[in-house]
């Protein structure tokens, strides 16, 4: 009974997380095609400081729930970021410089899931967002100093037409549709792994600590470096292929992981090839969503991630109840039919899109 408890807990609060991240793809990255995005940046840097010290000092759970939702919120300044990337850089060079980006995020979140879990189990979970609120001070300052002041030309619309346009371009646009539909799946199946991974790596007969938990995501480093690679591959037109390949190692990912509690090795292999898989999708969309409409940046990349953000939020609630209903076979099972009908919807669309010079997206 306690299990369930716990999973569900972890599932309200991951799910508000996500609630709050969808609020600002909607209302906060298309900013980015309308102020300067500099700007925006550092706007976000520093009230996200004030919600993470927020969520550390909470006392009550509804004040905890509010408090993670603003942390979603706001933690959409990475898309604003990706997005500003794809405005300075060359049309020739746009898959690589955000795969770039993407991979720094990828090692940030590698890293963040090792240190979250030294500092919880040195100091409590409260001290890993008091830790995050202090680092999101630092990085203001980085970006006040560094990043160049970017201003969108397209700045002739007012706000409530710029959000109107935002649902336009599902519409209208069908490499975003399909490219959103494959994130919806790859994330959902991510979700589903770490979400509810801590679960069985935290109970007996394994009983980890945070600490070796989160050493668990150093294994996905692979995630980083496959990010790089498939922004220069979708440069060359290849996107693709990349993609198929990807998602058929998403799905095969899933059988080592279904050993993790009787193998830690095993449970490495698949962390691997899930990271690598995941990435490498996800580059290759954001660079053929970015080329599909390189006048509307900001609102692309939100609307891409919009499908993300949904499908991180289910993959993390359904991982949780069924990992208390029946077991971490019966998550991992969840997990590779996702990645398989991902795989699928892949195979039936191969044809349904192209990229801005006429290749196949």
């Amino acid at each position: 009974r306690s299990l369930g408890v716990a999973s569900s807990m972890i599932g309200v609060v991951v799910t508000a997380t996500q609630v709050g991240y969808a609020l600002g793809l909607l209302f906060i990255v298309p900013l980015g095609d309308l102020l300067n995005r500099k700007g925006l940046i550092l706007t976000q840097a520093l009230l996200s400081a004030v919600a993470l010290a927020g969520v550390g000092a909470a006392q009550q759970w509804l004040t905890l729930l509010g408090a993670m939702i603003v942390v979603g919120l706001l933690a959409v300044m990475v898309q604003v970021l990706v997005a500003c990337t794809a405005a300075l850089a060359t049309p020739s060079q746009r898959g690589q410089a955000v795969g770039t980006v993407t991979s720094g995020i990828v090692l940030g979140i590698l890293l963040a899931r090792f240190t979250s879990g030294l500092i919880a189990d040195l100091a409590g979970w409260r001290a890993v967002y008091f830790v995050s609120s202090g680092l999101m001070l630092i990085l203001a300052a980085v970006f006040w100093k560094t990043l160049p002041p970017v201003v969108s030309p397209h700045n002739r619309y007012t706000y409530p037409a710029l959000i109107r346009s935002l649902f336009t371009l599902f519409m209208t646009e069908p490499v975003l549709r399909i490219r959103g539909l494959l994130a919806l799946l790859i994330f959902a199946a991510f979700s589903v792994l770490w979400t509810s991974m801590v679960l069985p790596l935290s109970a007996p007969p394994l009983a980890l600590s945070h600490t070796l938990i989160g050493m668990f995501g150093l294994a996905g480093v692979a995630g980083a470096l496959a990010a790089r690679r498939a922004g220069r591959w979708a440069d060359q037109g290849l996107g693709q292929r990349v993609t198929g390949i990807s998602l058929a190692i998403l799905t095969l990912s899933w059988l080592p992981i279904a050993f993790a509690q009787a193998s830690l090795i095993a449970l490495v292999c698949g962390v691997i090839l899930l990271d690598f898989a995941v990435q490498a999708v996800h580059v290759t969309n954001q660079s053929l969503v970015f080329a599909a409409r390189p006048d509307a940046q900001s609102r692309m990349v939100a609307a891409y991630m919009c499908f993300y953000s949904v499908g991180s939020a289910v993959g993390a609630a359904a991982a949780t109840q069924v990992y208390a209903l029946w077991g971490w076979i019966a998550v991992s099972l969840l997990g590779a039919s996702i990645s398989a009908m991902a795989l699928a919807v892949w195979f039936l669309t191969l044809h349904g899109s192209t990229n801005h010079q006429g290749r196949t997206a």
